[in-house]
């Protein structure tokens, strides 16, 4: 069974402010067992993860690591049974998050939060297009300024740039051609993030797991 199991089940004990002799009794499991469960050492059956996901109020999906939703709405095509995965996918997914990024940014009170953001996926969007272009047989290079062979290095600095100033700017610090601001920071975690965000946040939540998936298979 996935580590996402027994990092988030003893994660849900954590947060519910319980020992793990508590925990144990109430879903009629030895404490020893319980803790091997939360350490990895052993793998539960079927029936203790519906107790699990009952007992602390989220779904097998999401106790599984299979969504990061707690609802288990957010469970990207490549974890589903082949016929849910054949059901239709927003095609506006990536879209939603990238919005919903950008919303959580400016609930900072940030100015500069949001405009690097912004620019962050600008030039992905172009280099992803330069290089759909460069593909395409009747494209002529020549309507750019910055020639086939230098534009995705340039984009590359830019982009680490960005991400220096990225996580500059989500402390409110300065530097790096910023200056400090006074800051909110609202919680951003995925829980809260689907509490406030009940219609959008499955896009986000998914493409989080998504790409946690890829890193992870690294």
């Amino acid at each position: 069974m996935s580590s996402d199991f027994s990092r988030t089940l003893a994660l849900l004990r954590r947060e519910k402010k319980i020992s793990q002799r508590t925990a144990a009794g109430d879903l009629a499991v030895s404490q020893a067992l319980l803790s091997h469960y939360e350490n990895g050492l052993r793998e539960p059956g079927l029936s203790f993860v519906v107790r699990a996901a009952d007992y602390y109020s989220v779904s097998c999906d999401y106790l599984l690591g299979r969504s990061m939703a707690r609802d288990g709405s957010a469970v990207p095509a490549a974890r589903m049974d082949p016929k849910e995965a054949a059901a239709p996918q927003q095609s506006n997914q990536v879209i939603e998050a990238a919005s919903l990024l950008l919303t959580l940014a400016e609930q900072t009170g940030s100015a500069q939060l949001p405009a690097e953001i912004e620019g962050y996926l600008s030039i992905a969007i172009y280099k992803v297009y330069r290089y759909l272009f460069m593909a395409d047989p009747a494209g002529v290079e020549a309507v750019f300024r910055t020639g086939p062979e230098h534009f995705d290095f340039l984009c590359d600095a830019r982009l680490k740039q960005h991400e220096l100033r990225i996580r500059v700017a989500a402390h409110g610090e300065g530097g790096f051609g910023l200056t400090p601001e006074e800051m909110h920071r609202p919680c951003v975690s995925p829980n809260e993030i689907s509490r406030r965000y009940p219609d959008i946040s499955k896009s986000l939540l998914t493409v989080l797991q998504q790409v946690s998936d890829a890193i992870d298979a690294l």
